[in-house]
């Protein structure tokens, strides 16, 4: 029955963490347009953080437990922090991006083919393999300290800030700007929409908040219960639960025929994951490795390299390919859970 209670939880936690996204994007892309803000600027910011939040706050809670009992104390409630588990957001970050490249491209690959635009080969792609490549090795003493915590959020504002300057001198926005008319034309309904926004942002963050709380706790329960180290559910649970805005979006974006969603999606959270969660966590404090295995960092850098010829090669992903992908997904996890770090 008290595995059962621990199940219950952990779902409650992924539901919030979902839907927290969702409405902190909703909410803060729609005030952003009403100040008159691009809709590309809201997208290369506003949204791509947005759909990262559910890693950040898993993170900081893992890693910074006593962040999320300081305000309970502030309203006269006390919620003693747990221990430290820098493990469960390392692992956070390191599954949730192989999880994005190998199952959310892999599935969405199975669904419709995709094509790829040559931007993403041209810029993302090598920033990602350059932010990978800089992620592990800041990680060959298996530490991140405040210092590279630093260097990896200035990395992410040096990627907006480059990428919305390269961004305006590109006519082609059209796409974007239609996925955003309904948006538009709610944001012209006045005050009474903006209350609405900003009920949404509320609650968005609110949701996140108390979402990243159960998912750890109890994962952290469940963990103890099987007898499995806590960067197992990091890497699997956690790490897929947290990628549910992403793999939804690509879901829907692939029977759309909406190839630029869904590769820009999945490579720009891979993106904000590693700068800008994993750069805001060490730098709130500072992160020490025990569990994470250098199988996994390698795993993670090797799929942002192998990607980078799949998507070159007739400029698209094939059903072959998203196989392929879908396959490393499933054999990762199952690989990490039998060997029971």
């Amino acid at each position: 029955m008290e595995l059962t209670i621990h199940f219950i939880w952990l779902v409650a936690g992924l539901t919030l963490l979902y839907f927290g996204a969702e409405w902190l994007v909703k909410g803060a892309s729609e005030i952003a347009l009403r100040l008159g803000i691009s809709p590309l600027v809201v997208g290369l910011t506003v949204v791509a953080f947005g759909t990262s939040m559910p890693e950040l706050l898993v993170c900081i809670k893992a890693n910074s437990p006593e962040l999320i009992a300081a305000p309970a104390g502030w309203l006269g409630i006390d919620v003693p922090p747990d221990a430290p588990s820098p493990d469960m957001a390392f692992g956070n970050i390191v599954g949730s991006n192989i999880f994005n490249i190998a199952l959310i491209l892999g599935v969405a690959a199975l669904i419709r083919p995709i094509v790829i635009h040559s931007q993403l080969i041209r810029r993302e792609l090598p920033i990602l393999i350059v932010a990978s490549l800089a992620f592990v090795g800041m990680m060959a003493d298996m530490t991140l300290s405040r210092w590279e915590g630093g260097l990896l959020a200035l990395g992410v504002v040096v990627y907006v800030i480059m990428s919305v300057r390269l961004a305006k001198s590109e006519k082609d926005t059209l796409q974007f700007e239609e996925s955003t008319e309904v948006v538009l034309k709610q944001a012209e309904q006045g005050g009474g929409r903006l209350v609405i926004d900003l009920l949404l942002i509320l609650v968005g963050i609110i949701a996140l908040v108390f979402g990243a709380d159960w998912l750890v706790d109890h994962g952290e329960s469940v963990a103890r219960v099987f007898g499995v180290p806590e960067v197992i559910i990091s890497l699997t649970l956690f790490a897929l639960g947290t990628s549910l805005p992403e793999l939804a979006t690509s879901v829907v974006a692939s029977i759309k025929r909406q190839g630029d969603i869904i590769t820009g999606n999945a490579i720009g959270s891979c993106i904000f994951n590693l700068l800008a969660v994993m750069g805001v966590t060490a730098s709130v404090k500072p992160l020490m490795a025990e569990k994470i295995a250098w199988m996994d960092l390698w795993v993670m850098l090797g799929l942002a390299v192998l990607i980078m010829p799949f998507m070159w090669s007739r400029m698209s992903l094939s059903r072959i390919e998203g196989a392929l992908l879908t396959t490393v997904a499933v054999g990762y996890s199952v690989l990490v859970v039998m060997i029971q770090r």
